[in-house]
């Protein structure tokens, strides 16, 4: 290179050096805000409730440093044990039952050609519903003999069970309830629906496929991401679920009137940390969690490489 060209080069590079620097400084003030947030409301709180999860603490009196102690009682507890079992359970079966229910209704949408658009948000509003509205909702729509669902099957000639009641069906009834928000999964299966190529669709025809065959090698292969994400996503809020439940069967009582089959685990957790004030031991709890989430998750993303297809890969 000849020193005219280099001359010419080097100022080139410095301007474009001098655009890059200034880029950079404006994508990490726009960053800020959310970095902000993230170490103060996210992180930092996280990290505190680790360093809780290792001392006795009331949130009057400062904390008290007493080890492996909390995780060594929630160990020996038999109400953790019966919470993390209550949600577990919950989970098993609402995950796969709203997936399967939201998925027949993102069938239905994508033959109800222009239709569709109407019947999604009727799908998608029930969703809106704040979760306190939907315990109460469900509180007055399952509890006792005279309730709406039971006078519903009483005309059909079935004797309803007390849901609200009867520790047998306390669960059934909770999953019954959180049916009500499947049109979220309902609008993500809609979307993967609407993106599978037809023309597979109609290739599968042509080689004599019937309409099961073409269900299972090609919508369900081209939909499984979006199958992997809803099931995700439903677990992580299952295994969370707090809010409806706490409407229902507790608040001002000293334990639900089912017993201890309304007993889940973020119930018990708020108990014990801000109706109790063990903040230590609620810590310990929500890092148990944590874990218990993060273990199913990598078990699914684990899982997923064998039953999920990209179209790009």
């Amino acid at each position: 290179m000849s020193a005219g060209t280099a001359s010419r080069t080097a100022p080139a590079r410095a301007k474009s050096s001098s655009v890059q620097g200034r880029e950079n400084r404006w994508v990490w003030l726009f960053l800020a805000p959310w970095a902000i947030g993230f170490v103060v409301f996210t992180a930092g709180p996280m990290v505190a409730s680790l360093v809780l999860s290792f001392t006795e603490y009331d949130v009057i009196s400062s904390p008290t440093y007493v080890g492996l102690e909390n995780y060594r009682e929630l160990m020996a507890v038999p109400d953790a044990a019966r919470s993390l079992g209550n949600t577990v359970i919950y989970t098993a079966l609402h995950v796969p039952l709203s997936i399967a229910i939201a998925l027949g209704l993102a069938l239905l949408l994508d033959r109800a050609g222009r239709a569709s658009g109407f019947f999604r948000t009727v799908f998608y509003l029930p969703s809106m519903t704040p979760p306190v509205a939907i315990g109460v909702l469900f509180l007055l729509m399952l509890n006792g003999q005279t309730c709406l669902v039971n006078a519903g099957l009483a005309m059909l000639g079935i004797d309803g069970p007390a849901w609200t009641t009867d520790p047998s069906w306390v669960k059934p009834g909770i999953v019954l309830m959180s049916l009500w928000t499947v049109g979220s999964t309902t609008v993500i299966l809609f979307a993967a629906l609407r993106d599978v190529p037809l023309q597979l669709k109609e290739a599968a025809l042509l080689d004599g496929a019937g309409a099961w065959a073409r269900f299972r090698h090609v919508v369900l292969p081209m939909i499984s991401g979006a199958l992997f994400f809803v099931t995700v996503v439903n677990t992580i809020a299952s295994l969370q679920l707090f809010t409806e439940v706490y409407t229902m069967f507790f608040g001002e009582q000293d334990r639900s009137s089912a017993g201890d089959a309304a007993l889940f685990y973020v119930v018990y957790l708020f108990e014990e940390g801000f109706r109790f004030l063990h903040m230590g031991y609620a810590s310990a709890l929500a890092w148990v969690l944590f874990v218990v989430i993060l273990a199913i998750t990598l078990v699914q993303v684990r899982l997923s490489k064998r039953f999920v297809y990209y179209e790009g890969e």
